[in-house]
């Protein structure tokens, strides 16, 4: 099987791993697709519990890092150390596509917002920080939470960009790019709400 090929699968199957939706079941023993949103998300999962939801956004985002930091290595090993940041950046895309559509729930996962901070976080650091920041502020004077996602989300690609944080790869930006295209686009709900005014904020009740 070629390199390629086996970190893209490797890299899948690691984004794939429901956490939100194993917890929920293993701590409360109910669907947290029941609930909420229906989504498997850190935001959902903390309906339910706080405490979940934040191990729900440490694990989801662990695997992103886990699936570069993988990439990286079997990149070394099997490659050369050839195209680091071409391969790393696929393993991004690929770790996300798990979580969005995980084989394990019928292809029906999160948003993929904190595997993305994960993956993007080992990928360019300064970028996830600066992207964070915008995040913080949007929500801060919106306190609209998917609207800072979204909005720091769509920040990250034109940040590597100006921060020429992507080895001078354009195939690992495009990729960097369209994985952050992929967890907008898992939120064209939110989008829909935000136009139409009714996307709940932060400290909303949930019933």
């Amino acid at each position: 099987m070629p390199t390629f090929l086996i970190i893209a699968v490797l890299s899948y199957l690691l984004g794939s791993i429901p956490f939100g939706y194993l917890l929920v079941r293993l701590f409360r023993g109910e669907d947290v697709r029941q609930s909420g949103s229906g989504n498997i998300g850190a935001t959902n999962v903390s309906r339910k519990s706080p405490a979940l939801g934040v191990l729900t956004l440490l694990l989801d985002a662990l695997k992103g890092s886990a699936a570069v930091g993988l990439a990286a290595f079997l990149s070394s090993r099997m490659l050369g150390g050839v195209m680091p940041y071409q391969v790393m950046s696929m393993a991004a895309l690929f770790a996300v596509l798990g979580h969005v559509f995980p084989v394990w729930l019928k292809f029906r996962g999160g948003k993929g917002v904190a595997t993305g901070l994960g993956s993007f976080i080992v990928l360019a650091p300064k970028a996830v920080l600066l992207a964070a920041g915008i995040f913080v502020a949007v929500v801060i004077i919106s306190r609209y939470v998917s609207l800072g996602s979204i909005i720091a989300v769509a920040s990250f690609p034109l940040l590597v960009y100006g921060m020429r944080a992507y080895g001078n790869k354009p195939i690992a930006l495009a990729l960097m790019a369209a994985t952050s295209l992929l967890i907008i686009a898992k939120h064209h709900e939110n989008i829909r709400r935000l136009l139409a005014g009714t996307e709940s904020r932060a400290g909303a009740k949930h019933a």
